[in-house]
């Protein structure tokens, strides 16, 4: 069974604020993907990064080395989403998962594929963790960012109204 590696990263201009998330796939035909949002959070561009990167494969059940440079997708992928689920979405402390909308469709994508979550140390020279971060980072600083809807008009109000990913 063929293996991908992917790099992923998200960066904000504030946070919040405009942010970017890059996408680096590693293979015969190598594949870059960015995008924007007008105002959102890094952590929200981090896990946007890993849901787009599995959107893109066509192979379910392929096998996925996954490099991220945040920890907090990297645990919370491959230990704390446990606890959420069982818990109905709410931390150990009974409070609202952040980011719920985002975790949940990276727990739909991450049960499809075969992914070996792998974290990278962020900006120590790695050139395609680099690639990543430059690609994140111009998404932040473009044009024409759309609304990330769970930030611009609140958690709760936007699980009633359609997600614009």
């Amino acid at each position: 069974m063929k293996k991908t590696t992917i790099y992923t990263d998200g960066a904000c201009v504030g946070n919040p604020g405009p942010g970017g998330y890059g996408v680096l796939i590693l293979g015969p035909k190598p594949q870059q993907l960015s995008g924007g949002f007008a105002h959102t959070t890094n952590n929200r561009m981090e896990l946007m990064a890993c849901i787009k990167a599995l959107e893109e494969l066509k192979t379910t059940g392929e096998s996925i080395e996954l490099f991220t440079d945040s920890t907090y997708v990297k645990e919370g992928i491959t230990v704390w989403i446990r606890g959420w689920k069982t818990k109905g979405w709410k931390t150990s402390q009974k409070k609202p998962v952040k980011n719920a909308d985002l975790w949940m469709r990276l727990d739909a994508l991450n049960r499809q594929f075969n992914v070996e979550w792998k974290w990278v140390r962020g900006h120590n020279g790695n050139p395609h963790n680099e690639t990543v971060d430059t690609l994140a980072t111009r998404a932040a600083a473009g044009r024409n960012l759309k609304a990330d809807v769970e930030i611009t008009i609140g958690h709760e109000e936007a699980h009633s109204q359609p997600s614009l990913f």
